[in-house]
């Protein structure tokens, strides 16, 4: 029966000390660097680079910009409202589409 109790609480001193224990977290190179490239600040759509209104007007004739973002490797987000329907799309800075 001590041997229970004993057993017992060695068990739930142990879980407990896992729960407090602080994790180290490993990454591989390539993973944060995708992780960085996926963070998007919004910007004001009338500061975006003329390749990318022009390509806009292009290929979603009527849309409009509702919002913008742009990361760290100049690659636009851009919400656009095309005929009662807002589209997701991306671009880099030369107005060339990204698929994401």
């Amino acid at each position: 029966m001590k041997n229970i109790v004993l057993a017992s609480a060695l068990v739930l001193g142990g879980a407990t000390g896992f729960a407090t224990t602080p994790q180290t977290l490993f990454f591989h190179d390539g993973i944060m660097d995708e992780i960085f490239q996926e963070e998007f600040t919004e910007i004001q759509t009338n500061t975006l680079p003329n390749n990318i209104t022009e390509a806009v007007n292009k290929h979603f004739t009527g849309a409009s910009i509702q919002k913008a973002y742009v990361n760290e490797l100049k690659e636009y987000k851009l919400e656009l409202h095309l005929e009662g329907a807002f589209k997701t799309v991306y671009a880099d800075k030369n107005g060339n589409w990204i698929d994401k």
